[in-house]
């Protein structure tokens, strides 16, 4: 598997057309965020490590309106890929709609939708472990009010980008106290963090990202960049890589 740093246009509308649309049955969940200082780089440009913490409460806020599964279930993210159509620049307020994007046997897809008041838009899909109270993958067998909105489609749990194989830059990456948090591991808005500091994300773009294993705070973390991937290695076990793909 070989991570290309360039896409053709015609590929690029071609994997846009297969995006889970919105469904016309089952639940959807909406709210609002706004853009504030600390989530923009220099150019006033919405940072995907911004994107991902948005992601993570508008989720967290659908769990917790419907009640479902609280407090057994637990969901850890295996992939996710975000496909920046018009970039969040000078957006102000963005508008997020989130649901069910398919399901499997401890696993499932969240499918989020983002449009910004300064015609920015972003589409995103994902896939979910779940675990089950000591943190191990449980089956599930019933997605309650998640369940139509997924339509039958099934989501698979297979990871897709390749390891490095001949690093172009290899840089340290301290971890803080702040990167970890009520699980014990780097939150997920962190990876992308560290996707920014390497590889450049302005622009129209698909970035996609695989989580293989938890992140502790006292990992010797690196970053290795290779082609137009950066994969996150602690103790020669490569955590996480991550993908960018500009248009």
């Amino acid at each position: 598997m070989i991570c290309h740093a360039a896409l053709a246009q015609a590929d690029w509308l071609a994997m846009l057309e297969t995006a889970i649309p919105r469904p016309a049955a089952g639940r959807t969940f909406s709210a609002m965020r706004r853009v504030r200082l600390s989530d923009m780089d220099e150019s006033g440009r919405l940072r995907l490590d911004a994107v991902a913490r948005f992601l993570q409460d508008i989720a967290i806020d659908d769990v917790q309106e419907t009640g479902w599964g609280l407090p057994e279930h637990l969901w850890f993210v295996r992939s996710i890929r975000i496909d920046v159509l018009e970039p969040f620049v000078g957006d102000t307020a963005v508008e997020l709609t989130t649901w069910c994007s398919g399901v499997a046997a401890i696993a499932a897809g969240r499918r989020w939708s983002l449009k910004g008041d300064a015609g920015g838009r972003i589409e995103v899909d994902s896939v979910w472990i779940h675990l089950d109270a000591d943190q191990q993958p449980a089956r599930i067998d019933d997605f309650g009010v998640y369940g139509d909105a997924a339509a039958g489609r099934h989501v698979s749990t297979k990871l897709t980008l390749a390891e490095p194989v001949e690093p172009e830059v290899v840089v340290p990456w301290p971890l803080r106290a702040t990167d970890v948090d009520l699980h014990g591991h780097v939150n997920n808005a962190v990876h992308w963090q560290a996707v920014e500091h390497v590889l450049p994300t302005t622009g129209r773009l698909r970035a996609d990202l695989d989580y293989r294993q938890p992140i502790d705070l006292g990992d010797e973390l690196e970053l290795v960049r290779f082609e137009s991937c950066v994969a996150l290695v602690a103790s020669d076990a490569v955590k996480a890589v991550a993908r960018v793909t500009s248009t």
